[in-house]
């Protein structure tokens, strides 16, 4: 199967640890912007707290775009653990913001690290996750004759119906989990004997 794990939605916890709150908001950001976007969301919503520290992955693999902050907590023991551990998921698409509320109570280099890692771990645990699918859009072009046909080979496939239009020949747009697409425009080929081939216009 294709694509890979991201967020269901966003999802919070909350630690305690020598009184200081550890409150982990994270959610599902597929683009740079949207990373920015949700950690401007998590500050305006705590403006009291003491730090908002925050790591992203954006995309999954090879293709990732990575951020990372301490916000004022000593550089290298909060925004860089917090990455650590998401880098060690299979999860893509994902922020984490740690936001610290200070209890009076100096944690020092190590005690800071294991707050924020345990902080990003006790998140990670418990967060819905689903599957995202890469999907590439077909056009089809067809008679009338072969509609009911071609229809229950989309289904069959996976496919997902994005616009239909009927004049002389029937158009439709057609979403397919692009590891279906080879199978699906064999199967086509085979029902129509070659007299209709999907137009492929990419990942969408």
């Amino acid at each position: 199967m294709n694509g890979y794990l991201i967020p269901a939605g966003t999802h919070r916890t909350e630690i305690t640890i020598v009184n200081s709150r550890f409150l982990t908001t994270v959610g599902y950001v597929p683009t740079v912007e949207e990373a920015k976007q949700f950690i401007a969301a998590v500050r305006s919503e705590m403006p009291d707290a003491s730090h908002h520290v925050y790591a992203f992955r954006v995309g999954y693999g090879n293709s990732v775009i990575e951020g990372v902050s301490d916000d004022g907590e000593p550089s290298g023991t909060s925004g860089p653990p917090v990455l650590a551990v998401l880098r060690g998921t299979n999860i893509g698409d994902i922020v984490a913001v740690v936001t610290r509320y200070f209890g009076g109570t100096k944690l020092g280099t190590g005690g800071l690290v294991r707050a924020y890692t345990d902080s990003a771990h006790e998140v990670l645990a418990s967060l819905p996750l689903v599957r995202k699918i890469e999907r590439s859009l077909l056009g089809i072009d067809l008679p009338y004759s072969f509609y009911d046909q071609i229809k229950r080979l989309i289904i069959h496939h996976e496919g997902e119906i994005d616009e239909e239009t009927f004049a002389g020949d029937i158009t439709i747009l057609v979403k397919f989990p692009s590891d279906h697409v080879e199978a699906f425009s064999y199967a086509l080929s085979e029902l129509t004997s070659g007299r209709i081939q999907p137009v492929n216009f990419g990942i969408v």
